[in-house]
């Protein structure tokens, strides 16, 4: 038994695997269930006229890419990694999820890979036809997604929480992979966590969305355990990924991001590292029912 799903059989332990009660649906109750809301879709601003040129060989010098004899093997353990993602987000062969756009890219404890996955998935996810990615920098104190692709003194996500006069559209940046854009973290402040737990960052998530029906919004977060702003933003996140690493990641601080985390949120957890056979190879899913049900070999 792997060290996450240790973690999780943990966690089920100590809520008494006492299952959920069903569900029971609303015409059942002779309730008519509610419209959902969505946020009316206005006309963006014009974007940014720059476009970023993403160097793949300083992305590899920093090892945010895998080395070339790695990348085939990689990109096919990507591919797998987010279709369970994408399906939930577009409702293919599956219920779409709700708010499943907007994916949260975090781990319990700095220096478990969660930006290499961060940025591999998002060029994995802007090679679907049929999907745009924004990666959106939201680990602010830190902002090694800003810092990578050289945009870190570019306004972006703090900026457009602070002055609700402006559109976060026009502070989107697109880079020369088709399908891939780019939004900063933006100028840091004392109250970046308050800003970012606010009304305003659930209505620029919701209009983000609304803006384009075919985006995936995927926010690079703080690790878990270390500051409060990526419990804030899980809050305005309908998927979480989790990334672990292997013979890194002590069993406790997994099993205490995933009770921070709370019960009924779509999880998935990636091992990175480790043994060839599961070297950024495991994904497990953490559903409403504790446990983890679906693997990449």
């Amino acid at each position: 038994m792997s060290l996450v799903e240790r973690a999780l059989k943990k966690l089920q332990e100590s809520r008494g695997n006492t299952p959920p009660p069903p569900a029971v649906p609303a015409q059942a109750r002779n309730v008519a269930p509610p419209p959902p809301a969505a946020p009316a879709r206005v006309e963006p601003l014009p974007r940014s006229s720059r476009v970023v040129t993403i160097d793949y060989a300083a992305l590899r010098a920093v090892e945010l890419l895998p080395a070339e004899t790695e990348e085939r093997r990689l990109k096919q353990e990507y591919r797998q990694i987010k279709r369970p993602l994408i399906a939930n987000a577009m409702g293919r062969g599956v219920p779409e999820l709700e708010n499943g756009h907007v994916i949260l890219v975090s781990s319990a404890l700095p220096g478990d890979g969660k930006t290499f996955t961060t940025l591999n998935l998002a060029f994995s996810m802007a090679l679907e036809k049929d999907v745009s990615v924004l990666l959106v920098d939201a680990d602010v104190a830190k902002r090694h997604v800003s810092r990578v692709m050289g945009i870190e003194n570019e306004p972006g996500l703090l900026d457009v929480l602070r002055d609700e006069s402006v559109d976060v559209e026009s502070k989107i940046i697109d880079t020369d992979i088709p399908g891939l854009s780019l939004l900063s973290a933006g100028k840091n402040s004392a109250t970046a966590t308050e800003h970012l737990a606010s009304a305003r960052m659930e209505t620029i998530v919701k209009q983000l969305v609304a803006n384009d029906p075919n985006r995936i919004v995927l926010v690079d977060s703080p690790p878990l355990l270390l500051t409060s702003e990526a419990r804030a933003l899980a809050s305005v996140c309908g998927q979480i990924v989790l990334v672990v690493r292997a013979g890194a990641t002590p069993q406790q601080a997994v099993f205490e991001a995933l009770q921070m985390l709370g019960e009924g949120r779509s999880i998935g957890i990636v091992l990175n590292g480790g043994a060839e056979e599961h070297r950024r190879g495991y994904y497990g899913y953490y559903g409403e029912d504790g446990a983890a049900d679906q693997k990449a070999p």
